[in-house]
C-alpha cells in the first residue's frame, strides 16, 4: 500500500507542523487541496490542543497531521538560569520591565504523561508526528491499536533506525536547511546532513516510508525528492506567509526583506534555524553564557519579545525560516499547493 493511499491524500505534500504558526484553517486549507494538512501542538495545553483539532475537523473532512514535542525533559540548573537572565537585566529596564525571578517549564514533552496521547485517541486525526524524539512504547502502542499513523523526525540515519525499530511508520527526513527547530534526540549532537543527502541515506537503510523535509519551496524541488527515494515532501516556511497562519504580519514581510538564516540556541535551549535578528548578531558572540536547557531559555525568549514588541521592537522575535526563504511566493495555501502540483508534473525538456 503506498503512503498517500494509507494517508488518504492526493498529492505528496505535507504541511510542516509549525507550532506558533500553524492553524485549523492553514491545515484544513492543505488537507483539501490534497496535500496532508498539520497543526503544530507542542506549545498548546491539552484544552487548546483539543480546540484546535475539532476546528479543523469542522474545517476539513479530510486527513490531517498533529504535531506533539517529545524531548527528554530536565531540570534546570538555576546557576546557568541565573546567570543568563542577568545579562538581559538592563534589556528588560530599558522597556521598564523587571527581569524574571525563574524561568519556567513552558512547553511539557508527550512523554511526560499521557494527558496528550489521550486527547489523540479521543478525536483520532489520522496522523500523529513527534519533534525531538520517540514516544514512549506504551504510547506508539496506543496509537497503533487506534489505527493512527506515527511519524518522527530524523536529523541522521542512527535516529532513523532507532525511529524504525520502535514501530513508527513514517519517518521525516529533516534536514539542515529546515526552518525552525532541529528535531535531534540530543541537543549537543547535530550531524547537520542536508535534505538530499538524508533521504538518500535512510532510504537505502530503513524499511519504511521516508518524506524530505528541509529547503523545498517548489515543485522542482520536491520532485528531485522524490526521484531520490522519498515517498513525499514536507514544506513549512513557504506556508508561513499565508494569510491563514498565525504569523505576525512583520514576520510574514521579513520572510519576502531577509534572505539569509542561521541557526542558533540562545532562542529557546534548542537548535533552530530562523531569520538573523539580535540573539545571531548579539548573543551569539564567541564568548557566549551557556543556554539553560529547553524549553526554560525560551520562557525568557518569549518574555523579552513580549516587553520589546509592545514598543515596537520585534528584534527580539523568533522568525522562523528555512535556508532558501530567498525562494518565497506570495501564495495563498489552496494556490501554493496547486502550483507545486503543476510543477511537480511539468514535463522536462
Amino acid at each position: 500500500m503506498s503512503l498517500l493511499t494509507e494517508l488518504e491524500i492526493q498529492h505528496p505534500i505535507f504541511l510542516a507542523p509549525m507550532a506558533g504558526v500553524s492553524t485549523p484553517e492553514l491545515a484544513a486549507e492543505v488537507s483539501n487541496q490534497g496535500g496532508l494538512g498539520a497543526l503544530g501542538l507542542g506549545a498548546s495545553s491539552v484544552n487548546a490542543a483539543r480546540k484546535q483539532i475539532l476546528q479543523t475537523k469542522a474545517l476539513t473532512q479530510n486527513s490531517f497531521q498533529v504535531n506533539f514535542f517529545c524531548h527528554q525533559s530536565q531540570n534546570i540548573d538555576e546557576t546557568i538560569a541565573t546567570a543568563w537572565v542577568e545579562q538581559f537585566s538592563k534589556v528588560f529596564q530599558k522597556f521598564g520591565k523587571t527581569p524574571p525571578k525563574k524561568l519556567n517549564c513552558i512547553y511539557p514533552s508527550f512523554k511526560d504523561n499521557d494527558d496528550f496521547l489521550n486527547l489523540v485517541l479521543e478525536t483520532r486525526p489520522k496522523a500523529v508526528s513527534f519533534h525531538f524524539g520517540i514516544p514512549h512504547t506504551h504510547q506508539i502502542q496506543a496509537l497503533k491499536n487506534a489505527g493512527i499513523l506515527t511519524m518522527v523526525s530524523a536529523t541522521n540515519l542512527a535516529e532513523a533506525k532507532a525511529i524504525e525499530a520502535a514501530g513508527i511508520d513514517i519517518i521525516i527526513a529533516q534536514g539542515i536547511e529546515a526552518g525552525g527547530h532541529r528535531g535531534i534526540f540530543n541537543e549537543q549532537f547535530d550531524a547537520a546532513i542536508k535534505t538530499t543527502d538524508l533521504v538518500q541515506l535512510i532510504q537505502s537503510h530503513c524499511y519504511i516510508p521516508v518524506v524530505a523535509a528541509g529547503g523545498i519551496m517548489n515543485g522542482q524541488q520536491a520532485k528531485h525528492m522524490l526521484k531520490l527515494g522519498a515517498n513525499a515532501v514536507q514544506l513549512g516556511t513557504a506556508f508561513v506567509q499565508c494569510k491563514t497562519s498565525n504569523a505576525h504580519e512583520t514576520y510574514r514581510q521579513a520572510l519576502f526583506n531577509q534572505s539569509i538564516t542561521q541557526i542558533t540556541s540562545s532562542i529557546s535551549g534548542r537548535p533552530a534555524r530562523g531569520l538573523i535578528n539580535h540573539w545571531h548578531i548579539n548573543i551569539d558572540t564567541p564568548h557566549r553564557l551557556t543556554v539553560p536547557v529547553y524549553p526554560y531559555t525560551y520562557d525568557l525568549a518569549k518574555q523579552l519579545h513580549s516587553v520589546a514588541s509592545e514598543h515596537g521592537n520585534l528584534g527580539y522575535g523568533a522568525f522562523w525560516a528555512g535556508s532558501n526563504v530567498a525562494q518565497i511566493r506570495k501564495l495563498e495555501a489552496a494556490d501554493l499547493i496547486n502550483q507545486i502540483v503543476l510543477e511537480m508534473n511539468s514535463i522536462e525538456v
